[in-house]
């Protein structure tokens, strides 16, 4: 099962990307992002996806300490970028819908770059933060990790340091990046569903929304997942719930954005059916 979500999400993923390469009508705002989208997704489903399948295929279940801090840096890095760049998908949305007359001077090719490498500049410091602070602790209990891969709390919890200091930073810097790129996503549908009300045509309306859609979508597939997560009472909480959770965060999702973005986007579909035939 895994092994056919893996490959559905290297095909899916890398594909959009060489499918964004490859069709001149593509080379838009929107299309980079999806493509910068895309190479994340492949990115952080590989930091964790190849070795959870060799665990199950040979047994082997065993993660050298420095193996363990670098999928936890790579999966912390990329999953933090693709929080960014849902919001700068969101922004680039709001000035399509709201501002369509001044959108070739708002989101000029600098604006999206500047927007890109500032998402990937907030993942690795973020990742960075994380890592300094998760193994700078002493580890001297129990070297088993209660989960399938090398997320944050599962290893944290095998320290026999005080974590307090450690878990409040690991709260307050994933709320902050949470709720910030939350807060910009919200506000630029809210303006992006006013100027939709007051359209009088149809069409219009039609329009406006088929633009939002996928990445409308995507938000609501990644930030459902991390309220159902993160958000459920104390109480509900078991390893179990979250490991099962965390397969759906972890591989589920990576496979699901190409597919709701080809699935509900006529220019991707027919980009594809053009380099499908040539």
């Amino acid at each position: 099962m895994f092994l056919l979500i893996y490959i559905i999400t290297l095909v899916g993923n890398l594909g959009m990307i060489a499918l964004i390469l490859l069709d001149s009508r593509l080379h838009t705002p929107m299309y980079f992002f999806l493509g910068n989208l895309s190479l994340v997704d492949f990115c952080y489903s590989s930091a964790v996806t190849p070795t959870v399948m060799t665990g199950l295929l040979l047994g082997d279940k065993v993660i050298s300490y420095n193996e363990c801090a670098a999928q936890m840096f790579f999966f912390v890095a990329f999953a933090t970028v693709e929080n960014y760049l849902l919001a700068s998908m969101a922004y680039d949305r709001y000035a399509a819908v709201c501002k369509p007359l001044h959108y070739t001077t708002t989101m000029t090719s600098s604006v999206c770059a500047c927007l890109v490498i500032g998402s990937y500049s907030c993942g690795f410091l973020n990742s960075s933060i994380h890592i300094g602070d998760t193994f700078s602790l002493s580890f001297c209990m129990s070297n088993v990790v209660h989960h399938f891969f090398c997320d944050i709390p599962a290893v944290m919890v095998l320290s026999c340091s005080d974590r307090y200091v450690s878990e409040m930073v690991l709260v307050y810097v994933v709320s902050f990046n949470i709720f910030f790129a939350l807060l910009v996503i919200l506000i630029s549908y809210l303006f992006i569903f006013v100027t939709i009300l007051k359209m009088r045509s149809t069409t219009g309306h039609q329009k406006a929304l088929s633009t939002c859609a996928s990445h409308f979508s995507a938000v609501s597939i990644f930030y459902g997942t991390i309220i159902f997560m993160y958000l459920q009472p104390s109480s509900s909480h078991s390893m179990d719930t979250d490991k099962v959770a965390s397969v759906f965060y972890t591989m589920v999702i990576p496979m699901l954005n190409p597919v709701v973005y080809s699935l509900r986007n006529k220019e991707v579909k027919s980009a594809f059916t053009k380099i499908f035939w040539k």
